[in-house]
């Protein structure tokens, strides 16, 4: 089967370029490398493991369509010679420990993956030869979140309480160092970080996710637990974080205006909604099922409101959130349903909906979708 090839958005800059992807095998890099793909963009991923079974990069069988090497972040040597082989034009960094919950199990594994994966990932751009823009993608969690009712904006003071939100914070300033004192001459790589979170969609069976927890107790026709349902969350599907992450990597290709500047990425304010509210959309799409709160036992604490200004990335770049909520669950419920329905091609209906998608963003004018 041959690469499927969709619109020929972000200025068709990505045709024909060598893009490293870690963590590629993770949910939003499986989605970003088929979206790369489609593009005609030469993937290298790296990634030390298959985050689930199933997983959407297998699913989807990505294998077979780009160059992976199977290595850790936290190994800077390994990290450097795939920098000097394959000498990658832009870098996006993703792979990371992304789980809150699992951040209080082990706090020292997500802080060396986290930061220091961060720091090895910056010290390849700055030894490396060729690469022109790196995208560093960390969380809408590394501010320190007081719980305010209005958005974060990318000045605002980070930290993090938790050592998952804290992680994201120190990779935050590890990026800041780098590019105030390495990436300053004329031909320096041009770096940015982006912040997102509460990102749904197709493929993803991580733990202690509420739509992976439902998808894998519904599948078998169980109940899920829920822990917080009166929780509230920015909810976007994953196809809009990913959007803005390839049209500022384009952007730092081009121009260096954007160097070393933060962006959030995330829904309008109306897609503000309980976790009890996505549930019952997502059932409404899925069918008949079940759920409940869980009573949980150990206190780890979760934010209950966090959510990002994104007026940044609309000024700057021309960029915001294209789907409804009901268009953002009903997107990930087909997908779902596609895949427990017997779909072979799971690859295909992927890149479906990535062209569904910039189908949308295009009839709402937005600049990535402008072909060249």
């Amino acid at each position: 089967m041959k690469k499927m090839q969709a619109f020929n958005s972000f200025g068709n800059l990505y045709k024909g370029k060598t893009v490293l992807v870690t963590g590629h095998t993770g949910f939003k890099g499986s989605w970003l490398t088929a979206w790369l793909l489609s593009l005609g963009a030469k993937v290298v991923g790296y990634s030390a493991y298959l985050p689930s079974d199933p997983c959407n990069f297998m699913v989807c069988d990505l294998k077979n369509y780009i160059t992976g090497i199977e290595g850790d972040i936290r190994d800077i040597g390994a990290l450097k010679r795939v920098f000097l082989k394959y000498k990658p034009e832009i870098v996006f960094h993703l792979a990371a420990q992304p789980i809150v919950r699992r951040a209080y199990d082990d706090p020292k594994l997500t802080f060396d993956t986290n930061v220091m994966g961060t720091v090895n990932v910056l010290e390849s751009i700055r030894t490396a030869s060729g690469v022109k823009a790196a995208v560093i993608i960390t969380s809408d969690k590394c501010y320190q979140n007081v719980e305010w009712t209005w958005g974060y904006r990318e000045n605002d003071k980070l930290g993090g309480e938790d050592p998952y939100s804290a992680s994201k914070a120190c990779a935050e300033i590890a990026c800041h160092s780098y590019v105030k004192s390495f990436f300053t001459g004329k031909d320096f790589p041009r770096v940015s970080t982006t912040r997102a979170g509460n990102v749904i969609g197709g493929g993803d069976w991580a733990d202690a996710r509420i739509i992976p927890d439902c998808v894998r107790a519904w599948a078998k026709g169980k109940k899920a637990y829920i822990r917080n349902p009166n929780s509230t969350r920015p909810w976007q599907h994953v196809l809009e974080p990913l959007s803005g992450y390839l049209w500022l990597g384009a952007n730092l290709f081009i121009s260096g205006r954007m160097h070393g500047e933060a962006f959030n990425f995330g829904p309008d304010q109306k897609v503000d909604k309980p976790v009890a509210e996505l549930i019952k959309m997502f059932v409404s799409y899925w069918g008949n099922a079940a759920w409940k709160q869980a009573q949980s036992k150990v206190d780890k604490r979760e934010s209950t409101l966090l959510k990002l200004s994104c007026d940044k990335a609309l000024h700057l770049l021309d960029w915001h959130a294209v789907l409804s909520f009901e268009e953002t669950v009903k997107m990930t419920a087909d997908w779902y349903k596609r895949f427990y329905g017997g779909e072979r091609d799971m690859y295909r209906f992927t890149v479906k909906q990535i062209e569904e998608y910039a189908r949308l963003a295009e009839k709402q004018t937005l600049a990535w979708t402008k072909r060249k």
